[in-house]
């Protein structure tokens, strides 16, 4: 029997370690603590319909087939994508609603309504934008990082001002344009990434490259459907999947981890991977003596943000929505106020995202109804008790319905809040960061 592997957590980043551990050789067991695989990436069933709890938009095409292509595999022999046409709509309030598309020279149009040379300006900001991913993607991402001395190659000692890694987002994308439309669909990727635009290095602005010229995909059965991908994979390989066991501590010995005590028994390993919670792993599952950073450290740190979310089941057609929506308020600064300064819950205008995948997706709501997900960022380690959550959904009720026309109060046929400690519970995630 070759040497024991065990991987804690069978979210995306679990399940591809595994695959990787049993293709070099390791004898390989996930054990997760939830009754599905797939992390944040699960389905909820409820009354006919089928929701995706988490992540909802595959990027990066390109990264999956690599990955699947590590094992003489084809992704598409794990689940089907279909691209999206519009990328996703954005409404601005008072200056109305506007689609993203496959069509970059809609898009160059569409920047060139908001500003006089808006359109010119796209596109010079969008060679920048393609430039530091093909940069990143050839140099940094598929790099081993195990000293810092790794960081610095020649390709950012040479050309680092270029890449914008000293610069930060927003005045960057505001030396391109002007118009508020404009530099919010240049920069909303932020706030999803757990940072505020003000603050994210403006080689960030690769994000623009990766929706706008990469594309917005949507596996067949969802996000989830993709994790399953990834699970079936692993079954392939021979990994032992284990789910509803949690684990309580890792065990070490003479300072070297020697397996793990879970729910369901004691399990030992050579090695040992942990893809849960950083927080929960160093806190939670090693003595204090073994830990890597003090409780003074933890507390220091920046958190990325948490998520309200209302997962909706409504029982009629939406039809002023589309398969992925935007809404930037006019001084979005206040809602990122309230996620990084002065953490509380945005009351003024706040920003949202609405996915309503029956749009690409009909089977995942009975005929006739919409699959609806709201998203709003609010700051990590809020309170969070069920009036707070009624309260607030009543208020974005009516704000979604300012914005788009639909009001997502009527007809509601399935609903369920999930926030703060649902993240905790359900991921041990800290101060319930999405």
């Amino acid at each position: 029997m070759g040497k024991q592997a065990l991987v804690i957590g069978g979210g995306f980043g679990g399940l591809s370690a595994a695959a990787l551990l049993a293709r070099d050789g390791f004898t390989v067991t996930v054990v997760e603590k939830n009754e599905q695989l797939g992390g944040r990436a699960r389905y909820w069933h409820k009354d006919g319909f089928t929701f995706d709890m988490g992540p909802s938009w595959y990027l990066m095409p390109e990264v999956f087939e690599r990955y699947f292509s590590l094992f003489g595999k084809k992704r598409e022999s794990y689940y089907e994508l279909k691209p999206l046409d519009p990328y996703y709509k954005v409404f601005f309030g008072e200056q109305g609603d506007v689609e993203l598309t496959p069509d970059f020279d809609k898009n160059i149009e569409l920047f060139e309504s908001f500003e006089k040379g808006g359109g010119e300006a796209l596109k010079a900001y969008m060679e920048q934008s393609t430039y530091k991913y093909e940069v990143a993607m050839e140099d940094f991402l598929y790099r081993d990082y195990k000293h810092i001395g790794q960081f610095f190659n020649r390709r950012l000692m040479t050309e680092g001002l270029k890449l914008g890694v000293l610069d930060k987002l927003d005045s960057f994308v505001s030396g391109y344009v002007q118009d508020r439309r404009a530099k919010q669909i240049l920069e909303y990727a932020m706030v999803f990434l757990g940072t505020d635009p003000a603050q994210a290095p403006a080689i960030y602005s690769i994000m623009s490259h990766v929706d706008l010229k990469l594309g917005v995909f949507f596996p067949e059965k969802g996000m989830a459907g993709a994790a399953e991908g990834f699970a079936n994979l692993c079954k392939e390989l021979g990994v032992k999947l284990l789910t509803d066991t949690e684990v309580i501590s890792i065990v070490t010995k003479d300072g070297k981890a020697v397996g793990v005590e879970t729910t369901n028994g004691y399990f030992a390993a050579d090695v040992i991977v942990s893809s849960a919670d950083y927080h929960h792993t160093e806190t939670a599952l090693l003595k204090k003596e073994e830990r890597t950073y003090s409780d003074s450290y933890w507390n220091k740190r920046v958190v990325a943000p948490s998520m309200f979310i209302a997962y909706l089941g409504i029982g009629r057609e939406l039809k002023g929505l589309g398969h992925h929506n935007l809404y930037f308020a006019k001084d979005w600064n206040g809602h990122f106020d309230a996620i990084f300064k002065e953490p509380s819950w945005p009351e003024d205008d706040p920003c949202f995202y609405l996915s309503c995948i029956t749009k690409t997706a009909p089977s995942s709501a009975p005929q006739g109804c919409e699959n609806v997900f709201l998203l709003v960022p609010v700051a990590p380690g809020l309170a969070d008790t069920d009036e707070q959550r009624e309260a607030y959904f009543a208020r974005m009720v009516e704000h979604v319905k300012k914005v788009t026309g639909e009001d997502l109060g009527k007809d509601v046929l399935v609903k369920r809040l999930y926030t703060h400690r649902d993240f905790i519970q359900d991921y041990h995630a800290y101060k319930g960061t999405a």
